[in-house]
């Protein structure tokens, strides 16, 4: 069976947005070496809308940007409502019956399936117990504003560090599951 994994940068205060704006600085050796294992234990990426829509715009123009063999060869399931066609390299659109086709996927031999971006999807699958790892590297700046990670609404969701580490830089590497009862 596959894990569900979250992965996200994130700021001191929980930002996720434009990550471009902050995250360079804290880019090190460590960051890279995290961020390449992540992608080499994942087969799959599972995005909302409009994580979809800004990752098919900038990964093909990007091939020789680390990690772009990836990105772009890698099968990716985008959920949305609202989306009638992917047409990114190996896109299925998820429309109907989600928690069921994701758990579908789940099931199927593999690698992890990754999580990037996608705030509002990601409340979503962990209100659905989805989730199988939360995997957070918080960089060591607070921007004050912009979209966060875990908005109001979403339900107590108690958690067991899986590990901890510290870069060099400052960034926090931490991986979480979800507690189970």
């Amino acid at each position: 069976m596959r894990k569900l994994v979250i992965t996200e940068f994130l700021t001191a205060d929980g930002v996720m947005e434009s990550p471009n704006e902050w995250h360079g600085p804290y880019f090190d050796d460590d960051m890279s070496a995290t961020v390449a294992g992540q992608m080499a234990a994942s087969d799959a990426l599972l995005i909302g809308r409009t994580t979809y829509e800004g990752f098919a715009a900038a990964w093909p123009g990007m091939p020789d940007a680390p990690g772009a063999d990836h990105m772009n060869s890698v099968a990716k399931y985008v959920v949305s409502t609202t989306l009638d066609k992917a047409e990114w390299n190996n896109s299925t659109v998820i429309s109907e019956n989600i928690a069921d086709e994701i758990s579908a996927l789940k099931r199927q031999d593999g690698k992890n399936i990754t999580v990037m971006g996608s705030a509002t999807l990601v409340q979503w699958l962990l209100r659905e117990g989805l989730v199988d790892e939360i995997e957070l590297l918080i960089d060591p700046v607070i921007v004050g504003s912009g979209k966060r990670l875990f908005q109001d609404g979403l339900d107590t969701t108690p958690l067991e560090v899986v590990s901890s580490r510290m870069f060099g830089s400052g960034v926090h590497h931490l991986i979480y599951a979800p507690a189970r009862a």
